[in-house]
């Protein structure tokens, strides 16, 4: 029996992570998914967050923070295709914070009710992926 599964994450810009895992974890649409090798496959909707990979190797989780896209599951494979990507240790809390306190004043300011939806999922993502830093800090 195998106890790894192979994991790749793509954004539409790049193949963010292709590799061998024990685990996966990651935001769906009705919460946290945990993917272990033989999961009964699946197709859903993620929400902005951290996706968590265990390394089949034993290495340092990976951690990569997505914007929401589509999680495909089968036996084997894991895939995650994301509308944004990126891995953990580039995320940028300063510009993060920078940019989530000017979708804030846009928002105050937003009369329209499409530029109002469209700040709130700004202001989501951004909330989501200083999150995702500050549990990449903790561990």
């Amino acid at each position: 029996m195998e106890n790894t599964i192979q994991v790749e994450v793509v954004s539409a810009e790049e193949s963010v992570f292709s590799g061998e895992a024990s685990f996966v974890v990651l935001p769906g649409e009705a919460g946290e998914l945990g993917i272990y090798p033989r999961h009964t496959p699946l197709i859903t909707r993620i929400r902005p967050g951290a996706v968590r990979i265990q390394p089949s190797d034993g290495g340092e989780e990976m951690l990569i923070f997505v914007a929401g896209g589509i999680l495909e599951v089968q036996p084997s494979v894991v895939t995650v295709l994301a509308d944004t990507a990126i891995r953990g240790h580039d995320l940028d809390e300063a510009k993060a914070a920078e940019a989530q306190k000017r979708a804030e004043e846009v928002l105050r300011s937003a009369t329209d009710k499409q530029e109002i939806a469209t700040v709130e999922g700004e202001l989501a993502m951004l909330a989501a992926q200083l999150a995702a830093i500050r549990r990449m800090r903790k561990n």
